[in-house]
C-alpha cells in the first residue's frame, strides 16, 4: 500500500458545478477510505499553472465552500506553484522529508504520459510509483477516455526536460558558496581542482549540497547532479558536454581517452585540450596527474583495495606509454580522503599495509586497526619513480579527513549507504 497519495489536478479547469465537487469529494473520499490508515503523506497538486495547456480560473476556484469538501481537505496537503517542475520538485522535497518511497500518483489519463516524463527526470529508482486514472471535470464536461496514452512527443519530452533545467537553475545554493581547493604545484596550463560540499542544490542531509554522482540507489536525480556540474564548470572554467567521470570498480583499470572505454575503470588518462576527467571521492582518495612537459593528464579514484592493486601507478604508467612521458615531469596531488584517524580494516586486510609499511597502520594487533591509504598511497608513488617533491598530499586543507569534517565534505565512513560524493578534476585548457 502507498505511503504516499499524489492527486494531480494541475492541468484541469476548475469550476463550481456541483457534478465537479461531487466528482472531487468522491475521489478524495475513496483516497482516504484506502490510503490513509497508512499514508504519512496526502497532497493535492494544485491547479495554479502558467506553462500546463489548460490554465485554471482562480476566480472559480472555491473547493473549500463545497459542501463536504472542507472537512476532508483539511487531511490533504495542497501544492500550488508556477510550474510542474516547481510543484513536483516540492512534493520530492516534503516525500524525502518523511522518508518516504512507495508512491500512488492520481492522475488524468490523459496527462499521465506528461506526469510520467516530469517524474521519470525528478526521481530515481528508489522510489516505486503507481499510477490511477482520476475523472475529473473539465471544459467539455467529466473527463473520460476508454484507452490509455503511454506516449510523449520528443518535442513535449525536451520541453520537459527545459522546465526542469530552468526551474533548478533559479534555486540558490545550499550551506554556503561553491568553493574548490586547488594545489599551486599544477601549472596553469590545467584547469584543476578538488570539490567540497558547499555550494549546491542537493537538499537531502547526506547528499547536501553539492553532491556529484547520482544513482538508481540515491534519492538524487540525474538532473539535480547535472546542475550542480553546470555550476561547476561555471566556476572553474570548464565545458561540461565533455566531462567524463570513472567508473568505480575498486581496482586498478585505466581507460586511455581515444581507445576502447572499459565497462569499469579507476583511472582515466588523456592528452586532449577541452576534456575534463574527474575521480569521485567519498572516504576514497581522488587523485590527479598532470605533466606540464609533455601536456597530459589523469584521475584515479583510490579506495584501500584499488590502494593495493596499484591504480596510482597503473594511471602513471599508463601516462607513460601512450603519451610518452617521464616520470620526473609527473605531478601528482592527492584529494582529501578519510584519515587513519577514522578507517578501519579486519587486520587480515590491514595486514598488507603493514606489510607495505608499518606506520600505514595504528593498532595493528587489534581486530579492526586504523590504516592510513594516503600514506600507502605515497609510499607507491615513491617506489613507482614519481619524485618526492612532485607529490602534494598536505597543502590547502587537501589532508583534512573527510569523515572528520561533515561541513567540508561527504563521507561514507560517516554518513552511510546513501552518502554524497565530491570529485577531483583536471582538464587541459584550450
Amino acid at each position: 500500500m502507498a505511503e504516499a497519495v499524489l492527486i494531480d489536478l494541475f492541468g484541469s479547469t476548475l469550476n463550481s458545478q456541483k457534478n465537479y465537487y461531487q466528482t472531487l469529494l468522491k475521489t478524495l473520499n475513496a483516497v482516504q477510505y484506502h490510503h490513509a490508515a497508512k499514508a504519512k503523506f496526502l497532497c493535492i497538486m494544485g491547479c495554479s499553472t502558467i506553462s500546463c495547456e489548460r490554465s485554471c480560473d482562480h476566480d472559480t476556484y472555491e473547493l473549500e465552500t463545497s459542501n463536504g469538501l472542507s472537512a476532508i481537505l483539511r487531511e490533504f496537503e495542497t501544492v500550488s506553484n508556477p510550474s510542474m517542475a516547481a510543484s513536483l520538485y516540492t512534493i520530492k522535497q516534503k516525500i524525502d522529508e518523511k522518508n518516504l518511497s512507495s508512491i500512488k500518483v492520481i492522475v488524468p489519463m490523459y496527462r499521465k504520459p506528461l506526469m510520467k516524463a516530469f517524474i521519470d527526470q525528478l526521481f530515481t529508482d528508489v522510489y516505486n510509483f503507481e499510477y490511477e486514472d482520476l475523472q475529473v471535470t473539465v471544459k467539455g464536461g467529466l473527463l473520460k477516455q476508454s484507452t490509455e496514452i503511454n506516449v510523449i512527443t520528443t518535442q513535449e519530452l525536451e520541453a520537459v526536460q527545459n522546465e526542469i533545467e530552468t526551474y533548478l537553475r533559479s534555486l540558490p545554493a545550499l550551506k554556503g558558496e561553491l568553493t574548490i581547493i586547488t594545489s599551486p604545484l599544477i601549472s596553469d596550463i590545467f584547469i584543476h581542482g578538488f570539490t567540497t560540499r558547499t555550494g549546491g542544490i542537493s537538499y537531502i542531509p547526506t547528499l547536501s549540497s553539492f553532491n556529484l554522482f547520482s544513482s538508481s540507489k540515491r534519492r538524487d536525480p540525474k538532473v539535480v547532479v547535472q546542475e550542480n556540474l553546470r555550476r561547476l564548470g561555471s566556476a572553474a572554467g570548464f565545458n561540461v558536454k565533455k566531462f567524463y567521470r570513472i567508473k568505480t570498480d575498486h581496482a586498478s583499470d585505466v581507460w586511455v581517452m581515444g581507445r576502447k572505454e572499459p565497462e569499469s575503470y579507476d583511472g582515466i588518462t588523456t592528452n586532449q585540450r577541452g576534456v575534463t576527467i574527474a575521480a569521485l571521492g567519498a572516504d576514497c582518495i581522488p587523485i590527479i596527474f598532470a605533466d606540464p612537459v609533455k601536456i597530459a593528464c589523469g584521475v584515479a579514484h583510490a579506495g584501500w583495495r584499488g590502494t593495493l592493486l596499484g591504480v596510482a601507478m597503473a594511471t602513471v604508467n599508463a601516462m607513460i606509454a601512450e603519451y610518452g612521458c617521464s616520470l620526473e615531469d609527473i605531478i601528482v596531488v592527492l584529494g582529501p580522503s578519510v584519515g587513519p584517524c577514522c578507517f578501519t580494516l579486519p587486520r587480515e586486510s590491514a595486514k598488507e599495509f603493514h606489510n607495505l609499511d608499518p606506520e600505514c597502520v595504528r593498532l595493528f594487533d587489534s581486530s579492526n586497526p586504523y590504516v592510513d591509504i594516503r600514506k600507502a598511497t605515497r609510499i607507491l608513488l615513491e617506489q613507482g619513480g614519481i619524485l618526492q617533491q612532485n607529490i602534494r598530499d598536505q597543502e590547502q586543507g587537501l589532508n583534512l579527513c573527510t569523515s572528520c569534517h561533515p561541513d567540508k565534505f561527504f563521507s561514507h565512513v560517516r554518513d552511510g549507504f546513501n552518502f554524497g560524493t565530491q570529485i577531483g578534476f583536471i582538464s587541459i585548457r584550450e
